[in-house]
């Protein structure tokens, strides 16, 4: 049993300086548009959490159903950093296979600080994160530059090719209303951006935004009576743990006593996220049409594509090259143009992601519209297990 994807709606990224509220809002309101149906038709309301924001943020899904206006929806709301907008569609998408409700909104929004996003919450030495910027330093580009390296080490990706997954993704940027980057760019132009974390430069790295989006999702049969015969279908939402004695760095020769004791898994963390979802819609990568996938680096879209079994370790920056992954490509790898050309607006991404999908596989995306769209994939992480996949079929 599947869950129907009805309505989509974004709020165009940027650096607006309006509240988070706003930005859902807008979102939300277009995706129930989308779906042709009045927001008193929402009988469930999840809102994807933003930390930044105050308690509005904390609570949102009853902030976005306050703003809509009481309603008498259930509601919930949920943070998990960048998964956030998964665990939000996932606690809809269940609630409509269990057959409590047959219809439910979900939003996600942000307001981002200017630079770099710093832990929340003051001093706490038990946070890996806290730890992570204050004893080593390492802010979420230095973060993004080690696995860089370690994938210069490994496979022998180079800086030019960093640089080719922002000049793909700009260009598909370029062609999306609601990307905040609308402008094509140059390899030379990307190389010669100031250094951030060494290999990585500015235009290497994702920024911080503000932006929302929202998915309206209903049952099958109540898209039937809906007159929607045939609907985008969210099929699969992983949200899954890493497996023991996994780390959150898993660099190479990073060992633990665990880890000399206990056999490591049979995949990363990042391939576990994603082969969680191919189990559950029952396919496989060689199945999907498109991918939507967390490029918070140029390097870091090149270790997902094999996380997510698009080909195999090491092949990632040869399908690059070859155009595959491009725009007319066999297999297009951020075809929105990701958070290159959006910045990063932490709880509506992933919600953002299955906007994407839907479109395509609607085959309304226009200039970036992959022929023949069938299955989709997205897939994020969001850091102390808080990874996501999620694949949509037509």
């Amino acid at each position: 049993m599947n869950v129907a994807v009805l309505g989509t709606g974004m709020h165009p990224w940027g650096k607006w300086g309006r509240p988070f509220l706003e930005y859902g809002l807008a979102a939300a309101r277009a995706a129930l548009d989308d779906a042709g149906l009045a927001w008193t038709d929402v009988q469930f309301v999840v809102g994807a959490d933003t930390i930044r924001n105050g308690y509005p943020g904390f609570v949102s899904g009853a902030s976005y159903a306050r703003a809509l206006g009481w309603s008498g929806a259930r509601v919930a709301s949920c943070y998990a950093a960048c998964a956030s907008g998964a665990q939000a569609l996932d606690i809809a998408r269940t609630r409509i296979l269990a057959g409590l409700c047959d219809v439910a909104l979900v939003i996600g929004a942000d307001a981002a600080p200017k630079g770099f996003f710093t832990p929340v919450g003051g001093e706490r030495p038990d946070d890996p994160d806290w730890l992570r910027f204050r004893l080593l330093g390492a802010t979420n580009p230095a973060y993004f530059a080690l696995y860089a390296r370690r994938r210069m080490a490994l496979h022998g990706s180079t800086p030019a090719d960093f640089a080719a997954v922002k000049v793909k993704n700009a260009l598909a940027g370029s062609l999306n209303p609601m990307a905040r980057y609308r402008k094509p760019v140059t390899a030379e132009q990307v190389l010669a951006s100031p250094m951030v974390a060494d290999p990585l430069r500015l235009m290497d790295v994702c920024a911080t935004s503000d932006g929302g989006a929202a998915v309206v999702l209903a049952s099958e049969s109540y898209a039937r009576r809906h007159g929607v015969a045939a609907p985008v279908r969210l099929a699969a939402v992983s949200t899954v743990t890493p497996v023991f004695p996994n780390t959150v760095l898993e660099l190479p020769d990073f060992a633990t006593d665990s880890c000399a004791a206990v056999p490591p898994p049979e995949r990363p963390f990042r391939a576990s996220i994603a082969y969680a979802a191919y189990e559950e819609a029952g396919i496989g990568p060689e199945d999907v049409s498109l991918a939507e996938v967390y490029d918070l680096s140029t390097a870091l879209e090149l270790d997902w594509m094999e996380d997510v079994g698009l080909c195999p370790p090491g092949e990632a920056d040869k399908l690059l090259r070859d155009g595959q992954t491009a725009l007319g490509g066999r297999i297009p790898v951020n075809p929105s143009g990701g958070l290159a050309s959006f910045g990063e607006a932490v709880p509506a991404q992933a919600i953002a992601q299955l906007c994407e999908l839907t479109t395509q596989l609607r085959g309304r995306a226009g200039a970036r519209q992959m022929p023949g769209a069938r299955v989709g994939l997205a897939a994020n992480q969001g850091l102390f297990g808080h990874g996501s996949a999620l694949i949509v079929t037509a």
